[in-house]
């Protein structure tokens, strides 16, 4: 089966991986930050990155040059920062 062609809709235009920065934004944003939900947030916001690593992997093998342009105008997380 053909991929789809590689779209950009609505967030994607801002960071690479807007469903990302939300669990992590809601990761992190507690009233109280316990010693253990400072672990279970910086385990899981690692465990993010990795997976971020692996699947644009993917998605250069996928979409190729086009990605790889994508990825260097959109960063990757922060909308405010330059892309990495």
């Amino acid at each position: 089966m053909q991929p789809a062609g590689f779209r950009t809709p609505l967030y994607y235009k801002f960071v690479r991986h807007p469903l990302y920065l939300g669990f992590i934004i809601a990761f992190w944003a507690t009233p109280t930050m316990t010693v253990g939900h400072l672990l279970f947030a910086a385990v899981t916001t690692a465990y993010i990155l990795v997976g971020i690593m692996l699947e644009e992997h993917d998605l250069i093998a996928l979409f190729g040059d086009d990605y790889r342009r994508y990825k260097e105008r959109v960063p990757m997380l922060m909308p405010w920062r330059k892309p990495d």
